[in-house]
């Protein structure tokens, strides 16, 4: 049967860990992990355990998808350091300008990095959008991963309801 704090606990993770994905600062898909491994570990039912296993196995895509499919549509157009100097300035933007820093400093500290390292505008601006694409992408994929475990979760506790 549904242990009502259990369920409330484990959703108050995932939920978090949804937030987790659209604000960098938090690992999101780790906590929805945690959150739906937790609740199988409170429920400790065979249906909860089955439900963690696929969305845990969702989770994992997901991760893997979000560093291989954007890193291959970068591969050869951006190098890894202006992504990763972007990175580093998204989260001082975070800091700094409430709600957009993030993207704000990211496409500041690409497009810095990529106007020392060409020299010309024209190369530059092109890189950076490519960049900006890829990032998105990754936090799309990661998204559409939490989400997708998160239903996962909600189909656990419907079958534990009926069954």
């Amino acid at each position: 049967m549904i242990d009502i704090l259990a369920t409330l606990v484990a959703g108050a993770v995932i939920v978090l860990g949804i937030v987790g994905t659209v604000v960098p600062l938090l690992p999101g898909s780790l906590l929805v992990m945690a959150g739906v491994v937790l609740y199988a570990i409170l429920i400790n039912e065979p249906i909860a355990w089955a439900g963690a296993g696929v969305a845990v196995v969702v989770l994992v895509l997901g991760m893997v998808g979000k560093w291989l499919i954007p890193a291959k549509k970068v591969s050869g157009q951006v190098d890894n350091f202006p992504i990763i100097v972007g990175g580093i300035c998204a989260v001082i933007g975070f800091f700094v300008i409430p709600v957009v820093g993030i993207l704000v400093g990211f496409i500041v500290g690409v497009l810095g990095t990529e106007l020392v390292r060409t020299r010309s505008w024209h190369r530059a601006w092109p890189a950076t959008k490519t960049a900006i694409h890829a990032a998105g992408l990754s936090m799309l994929i990661e998204l559409t991963s939490v989400v997708l475990a998160g239903c996962v979760w909600l189909a656990t506790i419907l079958a534990l309801v009926v069954f």
